[in-house]
């Protein structure tokens, strides 16, 4: 590239003379990207406000259904015995006495120890293994007579039982060492099991389980004095709905355990619907000119406006159900002058603890016809599906735009490049005709200086 100093034979700034011609050339390029600005906090704009939409939604997906908004809830006297939960089917209100009797336990046993765990102290053959009623043959071979070995094939068997190796450091009175013993674990409660290692031949050291360290049980509870027994700790059938949590045993103690509905959870439910509306509104709120003053991007836009005249249609819209409660504003929903929520939750709280089944069937709606959450559920759907919601049609729309900006933009530039080398090249090209033009003018002006001086000389 090579050094230009440009108006050194025109005595003109001829840089700067390029610089403001192409200001004036990229005027239609910073109309682009000023357009493209605008576009670009528009689609964030309506980006923010369908993720507003969708968090509203999702708030209150707890309110649309009748099985969700009567959600149980339980209450244990004490939970040193067991945990309790509860599903739709459980019956509120009522009160059962449990005592767990003794825990499922599966059946362990431990072998006699050896000195080592790696060295083959065993002899080879088959090991026959009963779990249940099967019983299952594992052959032993050359360099799997170790105990690390034999623990091996038990666990590659898969047969209902895993082994594992301890090391309790056993001192032998004569100064010996056997701390080395395998544990075998059954799996289930219901399978009890027995080594046989007589198919093992040769090897200085045998393999006995003797009597099981612990005695494989079935967990024994009694609900309201009625004896249970489940091959789990974990109870799913004892009481209907409940599912209970073994974890103590204790002859004789009881615990209480009562089954509610959450209203704890019902009142949270909505009290999140109203903080997802209030999120919407205030954004929407925001983007609005107030009195010539103010606004965002998409101020004026009309489907954000309809959207918030929906919303507000469908917050004091009556419910037809059946029930006493007919309104939000029965919820203790009051408007501000904003055009938010308000909870009063004195209001809340008489209403579902005296009208539950009509707070349900405001929300979630009865027998076919349709709740004031469903309402809104359906309408927020609406407005942000991917397919065919307002607002994706919005920042497709946008999207499109600005890759028709970003074309022209490429296009603009690449002429703009083009046009700067084309003023450079006629600019240098104007220099040197007028650096050529000065040579000969000074080349004359010396020529008629010579001649005169010529002429001076010749009179003399």
């Amino acid at each position: 590239m090579s050094i230009q100093f440009g108006g050194l034979a025109t005595g003109l700034d001829t840089s700067s003379i390029i610089d403001q011609l192409m200001n004036i050339e990229r005027q239609p390029l910073t109309r682009l990207e000023a357009d493209k600005t605008w576009l670009n906090n528009r689609l964030k704009a309506f980006t923010e406000l369908d993720t507003r939409l969708k968090a509203f939604s999702d708030s209150i997906k707890d309110l649309n259904y009748r099985d969700t908004l009567l959600k149980r809830s339980t209450t244990l006297g004490s939970e040193e015995f067991f945990t309790a939960s509860a599903s739709r089917d459980a019956v509120p209100g009522a009160s059962y006495e449990v005592e767990v009797v003794s825990l499922a336990r599966v059946q362990k046993s431990v072998s006699t120890g050896v000195a080592s765990s790696s060295d083959p102290l065993f002899g080879t053959g088959t090991l026959s293994l009963s779990v249940g009623e099967e019983t299952h043959t594992i052959d032993i071979g050359e360099g799997e007579n170790s105990l690390t070995g034999i623990m091996a094939a038990i666990n590659k068997a898969d047969v209902g039982v895993r082994a594992a190796i301890i090391n309790d450091g056993t001192v032998n009175p004569d100064g010996s060492t056997t701390p080395f013993r395998m544990v075998l674990t059954g799996e289930t409660v219901a399978k009890e099991f027995s080594l046989d290692a007589s198919g093992l031949t040769g090897g200085a050291a045998s393999l006995d389980l003797g009597v099981p360290i612990q005695q494989a049980a079935r967990a024994h509870v009694r609900v309201d004095t009625i004896d249970i027994y489940s091959d789990s700790n974990t109870l799913t059938e004892a009481i209907p709905g409940m599912t209970l949590d073994l974890r103590k045993a204790e002859v004789g103690a009881t615990t209480n355990l009562a089954v509610n509905v959450d209203k704890a959870a019902i009142k949270e439910a909505i009290e999140g619907f109203a903080t997802g509306y209030n999120k919407v509104i205030s954004f929407i709120t925001s983007q609005s000119v107030i009195n010539g003053e103010g606004g965002g991007v998409l101020g004026g836009d009309a489907g954000i406006n309809a959207i918030k005249r929906r919303l507000q249609t469908m917050l004091t819209q009556p419910a037809e159900n059946s029930g006493t409660l007919r309104a939000l504003s029965q919820l203790g929903f009051e408007t501000q002058k904003d055009g938010t929520l308000k909870v009063n939750e004195k209001t809340l709280g008489a209403a579902i603890d005296e009208n539950l089944d009509s707070v349900v069937s405001l929300l979630a709606g009865e027998d076919g016809v349709e709740g004031v959450a469903t309402r809104f559920k359906n309408y927020l759907f609406e407005m942000t599906s991917s397919g065919s919601g307002l607002l994706q049609g919005r920042k497709e729309s946008i999207t499109n735009n600005l890759k028709r900006i970003d074309t022209k933009v490429d296009a603009v530039q690449a002429r703009l490049e083009q046009r700067q080398k084309t003023l450079e090249a006629q600019f240098s090209a104007m220099e040197t005709l007028i650096s050529g033009l000065n040579a000969q003018s000074s080349y004359l002006s010396q020529q008629m200086t010579a001649i005169t001086n010529m002429m001076s000389g010749s009179k003399r």
